[in-house]
């Protein structure tokens, strides 16, 4: 195989974008640098150049704007909630469960991993923070255990799969050419393995601490979020609306496993987002009309305007970073380099080095692991899932399946930079709430996470 010297550009690229992502750097600037540099080095067109930039992205864009549409809804469905008080509402019977410190460390762990796997973490912690920790706390759990179960169940479990909303598969598997409902399945199952093996020896490393009822944070008591329509907190509407929205979303979530293994329906790929995402806006209306009928026009309009900025905000940077990763891929380079047939730079790139590689696949697993642990370091998590699908998806061998690889990639980035391990992530906000220093909760977390992502990788070698 003979590479070019476009080649050549499009790896150095990528090896500082992985450089600046150590240095905890924002990378969309070497990404739109490299897109620019490689498109004009292969096509010896500095106008070429100009254009893919703007096709890498309109390309991303339009691959990736599924993913912003489902977090929109999901985020405006969130906000028409907190006008009615039915987030309140529906915290409070898990707060009462709370009897005694060992109990509440599950309990939160649980209720976090629900509340984030259908409304991320970003948006479930303020509400976890504020209502449910308290309650934990009161009952003898110090405030770091309940930062460290918030923590691995949430921005960990929970997000490291995101198996409802289908963010990170599909962000994992396009640049690779997989299924994203593949890489969803296999994701799953590696985080619950983590996330059980990491909460476990977290409550082993607490269980001494439990039940001495260290105090309460100031931070939690006296946390609220400002919101005009808190007044709303009596509405009629709040504790049906309290049953309805977490009913109507298990229930979905029964109906994606049951078309899943009956073999009937259509929601494999990006059904099952579809779906979630159409009874999220069928709710967000009726919860807005069941607030201020007179209103709902114009409310509900701001809850979606809510939705996409905080879409944007979270998920904007990723694009041109995913448009860089597109380029190497020849599904996308095409597009974006406005020709019938284009070059597969990073696929070129492996096929190219298999031969200095050992054949292991022992060493490859662990090997797409450590890189997916140092993208995460930008403290993104989802900034590298492009580069470690489209490894994935170009590493292929004897004994080698992608979409695993693009499954334990995606574990590393995430449980890394979504907020477990990196102190300077979402981690800080569930610091702050729980009023525990980043840095002990880093400490602590530390440990029982990258032990968890050991084993949970060992468990994809012997199953997959």
């Amino acid at each position: 195989m003979e590479l070019s010297a476009a080649h050549g550009w499009y790896a150095a690229g990528t090896l500082i974008i992985i450089l600046t992502m150590l240095l905890r750097r924002v990378v969309v600037l070497p990404a739109l640098a490299g897109t620019f540099l490689v498109t004009s080095i292969y096509s010896g067109s500095l106008v070429t150049g100009f254009q893919a930039i703007f096709n890498a992205n309109l390309v991303a864009a339009g691959e990736l704007f599924n993913i912003f549409l489902i977090i929109a809804f999901m985020v405006a469905l969130l906000r028409s909630l907190r006008d009615l008080g039915a987030d309140r509402s529906m915290m409070r019977p898990m707060g009462r469960m709370m009897v005694n410190g060992h109990l509440s460390f599950f309990l939160l762990a649980g209720m976090t991993y629900v509340l984030s796997l259908f409304f991320w973490p970003t948006p479930a912690v303020p509400l976890i923070g504020a209502l449910l920790l308290p309650s934990a706390v009161r009952a003898g759990l110090p405030p770091i255990g309940g930062a460290v179960a918030i923590a691995i169940a949430g921005q960990g479990m929970a997000l490291s799969s995101d198996y409802v909303m289908r963010v990170a598969p599909t962000l994992s598997a396009k640049s690779g050419g997989l299924d994203p409902a593949q890489v969803a399945d296999q994701a799953l199952i590696l985080s619950l393995v983590t996330g059980a093996v990491a909460l476990l020896i977290a409550y082993g490393m607490l269980h001494k601490r439990i039940g001495k009822r260290e105090g309460l944070p100031e931070s939690v008591f006296s946390w609220e979020e400002p919101d005009r329509n808190r007044k709303a907190d009596g509405s009629p509407w709040r504790k049906p609306f309290a049953v309805l929205v977490p009913s109507s979303l298990l229930a979905v979530m029964a109906y994606m496993v049951y078309s899943k293994v009956s073999g009937t329906g259509t929601l494999e790929g990006e059904g099952g987002a579809a779906l979630i995402g159409g009874v999220a806006a069928m709710l967000l209306m009726a919860a807005t009309l069941a607030h201020n009928r007179r209103q709902a026009v114009n409310r509900i309009a701001e809850h979606l305007v809510e939705g996409f900025l905080f879409a944007f905000r979270t998920m904007g940077p990723v694009i041109p970073i995913a448009g860089y990763f597109f380029l190497g891929s020849g599904d996308f380079s095409g597009a974006i380099l406005n020709i019938d047939q284009g070059p597969p730079f990073l696929f070129d790139l492996v096929r190219a080095g298999q031969t200095l590689i050992p054949e292991s696949g022992v060493l490859t697993v662990f090997g797409v692991l450590v890189i997916g642990m140092i993208t995460g370091l930008d403290g993104s998590g989802f900034s590298g899932l492009p580069l470690t699908g489209g490894l994935a998806g170009s590493l292929v061998g004897p004994g080698i399946d992608p979409t695993t690889l693009a499954a334990i990639g995606q574990m590393g980035s995430i449980w890394t930079g979504g907020g477990t391990i990196v102190a300077w992530s979402s981690l800080v906000a569930v610091a702050g709430f729980a009023g525990v220093s980043v840095t002990e909760l880093v400490r602590r977390n530390f440990f029982p996470v990258v032990v968890g992502l050991l084993v949970s990788t060992l468990v994809a070698l012997l199953i997959w």
